[in-house]
């Protein structure tokens, strides 16, 4: 009986536009439904924007690959004949293979952890002394400049805690819309221009290839590994400029050509570097590579040192360059295993057979390097009789035969700076540690420090 009358009281119509009672009732929940539901959309719009106001803005990222810590692809070079070098900067600024061509690491660093520049003990900018370090002439000369800071009157709006975010606009101008007469460089990954900033500062832009993860990594480890690093025996990276598909490096430009242009090519006429400024020169390298092992955390293994990445500034200091295949290593890790890459010649044997990184795998690169630069000769060059193809072992075997003196690049005879026998055997002595197949047993770049000072040291003293 009283389910038929709530049916009939249901039934029943209302003044309603003659609606029955359950009509009513079915439409004022759907109304009250739907009310909710706007309001609740209302609610959420107005969340959004406000969210959107106050959320920090996004960078392009989409065309930049997660991190990788290990490396992918084998990257090995010869670098045989000097004649015909892979790159050259016109003038007296030269590239090969990768120089200026930047791998690993998180790309904004320096915005999203805030690091702050990390400086040596000898840094960039100040009064420094200019002596003439090869001879084409018996009379040294001596001038006396100084160093402003190569962004100094640039926007500080641009500028970022280490160094200098470009607009595409900004290096269009100074590269005069990257013109083909301002190309000094071309490697695997990009190739290098000549600029000038708006306040007069030179410098060289590496216009990184699209679409290659490999130049995208270098272009990463470059930032990663240097960006925030500040020494005087280090290429500096002022800046970089990421806008769309564009991936760019802004470094100072050194415009006195490499260690390799020196070695094997001299810059001009009977001129050729002085034993005095190969042992700066190597100094030079030295304190710049214990600099990254030893003085910043996470330390740097550069992984591609060698002559033509060792440029030259006007006063004959050296700067290590090209960070695009630097592994960045924390102090608890004695190693890491990755593929090999590097330049033939200047790998260490543990690592070109193993995949084993260390240190101590840049300190057998640096003893090559310091081989070739007290002989002239390269670290491998197959033109030569068998026994004399690899350097290392054709010094090994020279002084095994107690011939030191006839290892000494003939060009330092020359320009009459032949080194005293006891200061060549003290240097040879730093090159064989380094280069020792066990790379326990070799040094330290700090320790490798100490010793050429006290080689500089001696020399000065006699």
């Amino acid at each position: 009986m009283a389910t038929n009358d709530l049916n009939k009281e249901l039934s029943k119509k209302t003044n309603i536009f003659g609606l029955k009672v359950w009509e009513v009732v079915g439409i004022g929940v759907g109304v009250f439904i739907i009310s909710i539901l706007c309001i609740l959309s209302l609610c959420l719009t107005s969340f959004n924007k406000k969210s959107k106001k106050s959320s920090p803005p996004k960078f392009p990222l989409t065309q930049i690959p997660s991190h990788s810590k290990d490396i992918k692809a084998i990257h090995i070079t010869t670098t045989t004949d000097h004649k015909k070098p892979t790159t050259t900067q016109t003038g007296k600024f030269e590239t090969n293979n990768n120089n200026y061509s930047g791998e690993s690491g998180s790309l904004f660093h320096p915005l999203s952890y805030g690091y702050g520049s990390q400086s040596g003990d000898e840094g960039s900018s100040g009064t420094v002394t200019t002596t003439t370090m090869y001879r084409r002439s018996t009379s040294p000369t001596t001038t006396t400049m100084t160093a402003p800071s190569p962004l100094s009157g640039m926007p500080e709006m641009s500028q970022l805690r280490w160094g200098y975010w470009f607009t595409l606009r900004e290096l269009d101008l100074a590269t005069n819309l990257f013109s083909e007469e301002n190309l000094i460089g071309e490697g695997g990954y990009g190739v290098v221009f000549r600029g000038r900033l708006l306040n007069g500062t030179p410098v060289a832009v590496k216009k990184i290839f699209n679409g290659q993860g490999q130049a995208e990594k270098e272009f990463r480890a470059e930032v990663e590994a240097i960006g925030h690093v500040r020494h005087k025996n280090l290429v500096r990276l002022l800046g970089y400029c990421i806008e769309g598909t564009h991936r760019m490096l802004v470094y100072e430009y050194i415009n006195n050509g490499s260690l390799e242009l020196w070695l094997h090519e001299g810059m001009g006429e009977n001129t050729y570097l002085t034993w005095e400024a190969r042992m700066k020169i190597m100094l030079g390298t030295a304190k710049g590579i214990a600099y990254l092992h030893e003085a910043i955390e996470p330390k740097v293994v550069h992984r591609d040192i060698k002559a033509s990445n060792i440029l030259i500034d006007e006063n004959f200091n050296a700067k290590v360059s090209d960070f695009g295949l630097a592994k960045l290593m924390d102090a608890n890790k004695t190693h890491v295993t990755t593929r090999v890459m590097g330049t033939f010649g200047y790998v260490a044997p543990e690592y070109a057979y193993t995949g084993l990184l260390n240190e101590k795998s840049d300190v057998y690169s640096f003893g090559v390097v310091l081989v070739e630069t007290i002989t002239g000769r390269d670290p491998v060059d197959y033109g030569r009789p068998p026994k004399q193809v690899n350097v290392v072992d054709w010094l090994k075997m020279m002084i095994g035969s107690r011939r030191c003196e006839e290892v000494v690049d003939p060009k330092i005879i020359g320009v009459g700076g032949r080194p005293s026998t006891r200061g060549l055997k003290r240097v040879l002595l730093v090159a064989l540690r380094c280069v020792d197949p066990d790379f326990d047993k070799r040094p330290k770049m700090g320790q490798v420090v100490r010793m050429l000072e006290s080689q500089d040291h001696h020399h000065h003293s006699l």
